[in-house]
């Protein structure tokens, strides 16, 4: 039976008999002398039975297996109180507790059915973003677009989108332009300008034109897919706090069944209390005492900080991940395709005179013709952008660390970057020249024919618009920034003084950044940035690896956090909101065993000379109300104000 079916059943139980307590106070009673009694053992019995008995089970089992948790308290204190009240109808009706056991089962019930209806919002949130996603597709199948269900469509199709239609898959344009709006997947508000080459994400809105893109993926494959499922595991996976508070759970409640039994002791042998006195004691210690919230207290704050992180375009993979993150001190990034755009452009092409611009140029592009290395794209989009054709290139040979080699008319040429200039006899001119460059934070190519350097290409890859903002926030929080980067320390440390980062390591080999983040995290423990293939043992070897869901498959894969969007702001707001969502699970730890520490000696009597007690009845409603407490305190996390929100005001 559900929890909500229950807690019903509870509800109908317990109005009359909370009725009948309110009219005792007028010296009256539902059913009179004679069946009053009756009526309250059968409303207190469908209680107990139908709501209250599973707890009693849970207890049970719970006890076969060496283990204590909250159903103990539970499932005891009102079977002891149920079971005397059966006692007290035959032999003095007037001290039946009946009302206790009903009222304090539907509060516990309560507090279950918060929570139940939070993990509801949790999992049907994952279900609203699934079902964003476009129902058909206008597919081009025989030279015609016709419109098909989305899961006959495969990797390959190719499909038209109009003004105003979803976007059914992702994939890359292939022809047209438009604005599309992608708030629903990345949480950015601004609609983004695509064009042939661009990537299109599935679910997102057309606004503008219309164009044609290529599937490239389909299915579970998609951005959407795997947003909801690592949503999914997120909110289904446990903080490695949570091991401690169960730990300290099974401690608890057995130290709370001693509690119990010693307030009987005390208050029947020693104070001079009737059986039945110390009994209502010792039942209201194991209600108070129920450690609901402390249960809940933990994956309550990770389902909403993991969902509202979701919405932002922000993919937390686990619970391990946030308490991870909260020791952060340390932000490390990689430059190209993090820090800057990741789109280099060739902004000089330096001739040492003895060939021409385009003969510079075919050359380049015919050694650069085989990679994707951003600084190759480079060289080959000014190819194309001065109608340059690349010349054959034949023999390709890899220059460790350095670059390529090939023949090219039978004679070797070679490009790569400046360590090339160690292996020939740069003059001091040329030397100049390319120091020039890089002070400019260009990066420098170096080209070579027969022998000899022939020219230098300089090529920039400006920063972001956001990573001076993002840099600034993560100073502002408390993280120190470091760029780590194989390009020249001259570039580097002038992209890294425009955006203020803190520390530049430069000229790193792509298979050292790990051996670097291990010497970082000797310091203090390090976040990663990265989107690169290169950068995966990076995110790997860092305490916290993030990675910019524009990078590579292997990096998204390596990465605890990943970004739907490369923006360098969402790496302050997943670490702000990762620490915000661990110190509400701590707040909420806090209040539950407040409520514990705090309520044990009142429930035990201590007040009592006071003529204060606390009955089961309010008892079980303190709990409740903690549970409640928590629930509320880990829904608040809703309307924590991050950095990314304080930028977007600011605007």
């Amino acid at each position: 039976m559900s929890v909500m079916k229950r807690f019903i059943i509870g509800v109908i139980g317990s109005v009359p008999l909370l009725i009948n307590m309110f009219m005792s106070f007028g010296g009256s009673m539902l059913g009179g002398e004679k069946y009053g009694v009756w009526i309250l053992f059968a409303f207190g019995s469908l209680v107990y039975w139908f709501a209250g008995l599973p707890f009693l089970h849970t207890a049970i089992v719970s006890f076969k297996n060496h283990h204590a948790n909250m159903d103990t308290l539970v499932g005891l204190g009102t079977t002891i109180a149920y079971i005397y009240s059966i006692y007290a109808m035959f032999t003095r009706p007037a001290g039946t507790y009946f009302e206790a056991v009903a009222v304090v089962i539907t509060l516990i019930l309560l507090g279950s059915v918060f929570e139940e209806k939070m993990k509801s919002s949790a999992s049907s949130a994952v279900d609203k973003l699934m079902d964003l996603q476009a129902k058909e597709a206008e597919v081009l199948r025989d030279g015609e677009f016709v419109k098909l269900p989305i899961d006959q469509v495969v990797e390959g199709d190719v499909v038209r989108v109009k003004p105003g239609e979803k976007v059914a898959v992702d994939g890359e344009i292939v022809e047209g332009q438009s604005t599309l709006d992608e708030s629903m997947v990345t949480g950015e508000s601004m609609p983004v300008e695509k064009g042939p080459g661009d990537a299109v994400i599935g679910a997102t809105l057309n606004n503008t034109g219309s164009f044609t893109f290529k599937v490239t993926k389909v299915g579970s494959e998609t951005m959407l897919s795997n947003i909801a499922e690592m949503v999914r595991q997120a909110q289904n996976s446990r903080a490695p706090i949570q091991k401690t508070v169960d730990t300290i759970s099974n401690i608890f409640v057995p130290v709370v069944l001693m509690i119990a039994i010693l307030t009987y002791v005390v208050w029947y042998a020693f104070l001079g209390a009737t059986p039945v006195t110390a009994l209502i004691f010792a039942v209201s210690v194991m209600i108070i005492a129920c450690p609901c919230a402390l249960g809940i207290a933990t994956p309550t704050a990770l389902m909403v900080g993991t969902g509202r992180s979701a919405k932002l375009g922000i993919l937390i993979k686990n619970g391990e991940v946030l308490e991870a993150t909260h020791t952060i001190k340390t932000v490390v990034m990689d430059k190209t395709g993090t820090v800057t755009v990741g789109k280099p452009q060739v902004t000089d092409i330096v001739s040492t005179g003895k060939f021409e611009e385009a003969e510079i140029l075919s050359i380049a592009s015919g050694l650069e013709g085989a990679s994707e290395h951003p600084l190759a794209l480079a060289v080959l989009n000014e190819a194309k952008a001065k109608s340059v054709v690349p010349l054959q290139a034949e023999n390709f040979e890899a220059i460790s660390g350095k670059g390529v080699q090939a023949v090219i008319d039978g004679k070797q040429a070679f490009i790569g970057n400046d360590k090339l200039a160690d292996d020939f006899n740069m003059t001091t001119d040329l030397k100049n020249k390319m120091t020039k460059l890089q002070a400019q934070a260009k990066t420098v190519v170096l080209v070579g024919y027969d022998g000899q350097i022939i020219a230098l290409i300089g090529i920039q890859d400006a920063p972001k618009p956001t990573s001076k903002a993002a840099i600034k926030a993560m100073q502002k929080a408390g993280f120190r920034t470091v760029m780590l980067t194989g390009d020249n320390k001259l570039v580097a440390t002038a992209i890294a003084e425009e955006i203020g980062i803190d520390e530049v390591i430069a000229d790193v080999m792509p298979g050292d950044k790990a051996q670097h983040i291990k010497e970082l995290e000797e310091k203090a423990p390090v976040a990663f940035v990265g989107d690169g293939i290169n950068d995966a043992p990076a995110l790997s070897t860092a305490t916290v690896g993030i990675a910019m869901g524009s990078g590579s498959d292997i990096a998204i894969e390596s990465g605890d956090i990943v970004l739907v969007k490369n923006d360098l702001m969402d790496v302050v707001t997943a670490l702000v909101m990762a620490r915000k969502t661990y110190s509400r699970i701590l707040l909420n730890l806090f209040w539950a065993f407040i409520y514990n520490v705090v309520g044990i000696p009142i429930a035990a009597g201590i007040f009592y000379a006071l003529g204060f007690i606390l009955s089961p009845e309010l008892a079980g409603l303190a709990m409740a109300l903690s549970s409640i407490t928590v629930v509320i305190s880990s829904l608040l996390l809703n309307y924590v104000r991050l950095p990314k929100e304080n930028k977007l005001a600011s605007n």
